[in-house]
């Protein structure tokens, strides 16, 4: 059996180093303080919705058994 290639080991540091960087990156981003507005606006979406007027337009019996 022949041992592993040393170039194998040095990319695979690399690519866990670059995926590490890519993560922090995207975390530094989203927790600038210029998305909080917009982050606090999405999280509010659901408790904003108007409740449906009409449930008959969401009833298909008719695609039951």
């Amino acid at each position: 059996m022949t041992p592993m290639n040393p170039v194998w080991g040095h990319l695979a540091g690399v690519l866990i180093l670059l995926m590490m960087f890519t993560f922090i990156g995207i975390w530094f981003w989203a927790w600038r303080k210029y998305h909080k507005p917009v982050f606090n606006r999405m999280a509010r979406l659901p408790m904003e919705d108007d409740p449906v007027e009409d449930a008959s337009a969401f009833d298909n019996r008719e695609d039951r058994p």
